[in-house]
C-alpha cells in the first residue's frame, strides 16, 4: 500500500510539473494584440480614475515631488465656479486617455488604420440604423423621464449646474460641447478600440468582454443607471459590430445624456 501511495504521489507531482510547463508555454504564445489591448485599456482607465479629478491630480503630483503648485492653488481658491473648471478638466482627461493611448497603440504598434476601429463606415447611417436609433430612444426616454423624478438622479444630474444666478449661456453650452466630445472618446474606447480590436479573436463574445469595464465605470452613478449600462453596453456593442461604426452609439448615447440633463434642469427650475 505504501508503495502504491508513493507512486501515486510521484505521478501527481509529475502531473503538476507538466501542467505548469504547459501553462507557461501557453502563456508565451498568447496573442500579442489581445494582451496589448487589455493592458492598455486597464492603464487608460487607471489614469482617468486617478487624474480625472483636479484635487487628486494635485495630490499625486505633490507625492511625486512636484512642489511648485502655488499657481494651481491660487486658481482653485480664487475661481468662483470651480465646479465648471473641474468638469471641463474631467472631460478633457477622458478625451485624452480614451483616445490618445489607443491611437498610439493602433498606429505605432499594430500598424493599422484608426478607421478599422469604428470609423470605417462612420458617416454611412442607413434607414436600418435610424430605425434602431428611434427604437432605442422610444424605450429609454420614458424610463429616463420616470427615473428623473428620483432624488438620487437629481443630485447627480446634470453633471454641471450653473452656480448662483448664472444663466445657462455660455458655460452650460460650452460644457455640453466638451460633454459630447467625451462621449465620442468613450464610444471609441469601448465600442471601437476594445470591441473591434478583439472581434477577430472572440467574435461576438468581445461585446461581453468590453461590457465588464464599461459597466464598472458606472459604479458611482445611481443604481438604475448602472443596471441600465448592461443593456446599453450590449446593444451599442452589437450595433457597432453590425455597422462597423461607432457613430450611432455616439448619437444615441449623447441624445440620452442630453435628455437627462434637460429633465434635471427642468426639475430644478432652470428651464
Amino acid at each position: 500500500m505504501k508503495f502504491v501511495e508513493k507512486q501515486r504521489t510521484k505521478k501527481e507531482k509529475r502531473g503538476k510539473r507538466n501542467i505548469f510547463q504547459t501553462s507557461f508555454s501557453d502563456f508565451s504564445n498568447l496573442d500579442f494584440k489581445v494582451v496589448s489591448i487589455i493592458i492598455f485599456s486597464v492603464i487608460s482607465l487607471i489614469l482617468i480614475k486617478y487624474f480625472g479629478n483636479l484635487h487628486n491630480a494635485a495630490d499625486l503630483l505633490k507625492t511625486a515631488g512636484v512642489d511648485n503648485l502655488d499657481q494651481y492653488r491660487n486658481f482653485v481658491v480664487k475661481n468662483q465656479d470651480i465646479k465648471y473648471v473641474e468638469k471641463i478638466y474631467w472631460s478633457s482627461i477622458n478625451i485624452f486617455f480614451f483616445i490618445f493611448l489607443p491611437i498610439v497603440l493602433i498606429v505605432f504598434v499594430f500598424k493599422q488604420s484608426v478607421l478599422d476601429y469604428g470609423f470605417r463606415n462612420f458617416l454611412k447611417i442607413n434607414r436600418t440604423s435610424l430605425k434602431y436609433y428611434f427604437f432605442f430612444l422610444a424605450i429609454v426616454i420614458p424610463l429616463v423621464f420616470i427615473v428623473s423624478q428620483n432624488e438620487a438622479f437629481q443630485k447627480k444630474y446634470p453633471f454641471y449646474t450653473p452656480s448662483g444666478d448664472d444663466l445657462l449661456w455660455p458655460k452650460f453650452y460650452i460644457w455640453q460641447f466638451f460633454y459630447f466630445l467625451q462621449f465620442v472618446a468613450l464610444e471609441f474606447f469601448f465600442r471601437g478600440f476594445i470591441l473591434h480590436g478583439l472581434k477577430k479573436t472572440f467574435g461576438y463574445y468581445s461585446i461581453f468582454i468590453m461590457l465588464i469595464p464599461y459597466v464598472m465605470i458606472h459604479f458611482q452613478k445611481p443604481l438604475p443607471e448602472t443596471f441600465g449600462a448592461i443593456f446599453a453596453g450590449i446593444a451599442l456593442g452589437y450595433l457597432s459590430l453590425r455597422n462597423g461604426s461607432i457613430a450611432l452609439g455616439i448619437v444615441l448615447h449623447y441624445s440620452v445624456a442630453l435628455c437627462m440633463d434637460i429633465l434635471s434642469l427642468y426639475n430644478k427650475g432652470y428651464l
